[in-house]
């Protein structure tokens, strides 16, 4: 789909809670506290702060799965603050998958789920992070506010 309007901006990890949902094997490892299977799956929940045309800050669930190449990610993510100078609420739904060093997402704006000058967004970004970054990730969303 094609949206008429582009924010980019970058967010950054406020806070990571990961833990395990199930254990296939009982082969995991445990690193910074925390246990991860080497095939299962884990909740996480994620707070984000945003920059620049998208400014606020966000809640994340996500439910992450594990094996020994690319396996699925899922989430949904409350954001508050304003993208493109539009102030309100939005979900975003996060589909995608991750391996042991990168993450690909695509993020969608679930319709029906924001409020204030959100209310009516539709839109979506790619994502697409390799590593850990101290200083956060791009994001650039295409959207219409209608």
């Amino acid at each position: 789909m094609t949206y008429s309007e582009t924010a980019i901006g970058k967010f950054c990890i406020e806070s990571w809670s990961e833990s395990p949902i199930f254990d296939i094997d009982g082969e995991g490892m445990t690193a910074g506290g925390v246990y991860y299977p080497k095939r299962g799956a884990t909740q996480a929940i994620v707070h984000y702060s945003y920059t620049g045309d998208i400014e606020g800050t966000s809640s994340l669930a996500y439910l992450i799965t594990y094996k020994a190449d690319v396996a699925p990610v899922l989430g949904v993510e409350r954001f508050e603050g304003s993208i493109g100078g539009h102030e309100g609420t939005c979900v975003f739904q996060h589909i995608g998958s991750q391996d042991q060093g990168s993450v690909s997402v695509r993020m969608e704006v679930l319709p029906g789920m924001g409020t204030g000058s959100l209310v009516d967004l539709r839109g979506g970004a790619d994502l697409s992070i390799a590593g850990h970054s101290d200083s956060g990730y791009e994001l650039v969303l295409s959207y219409d506010t209608y």
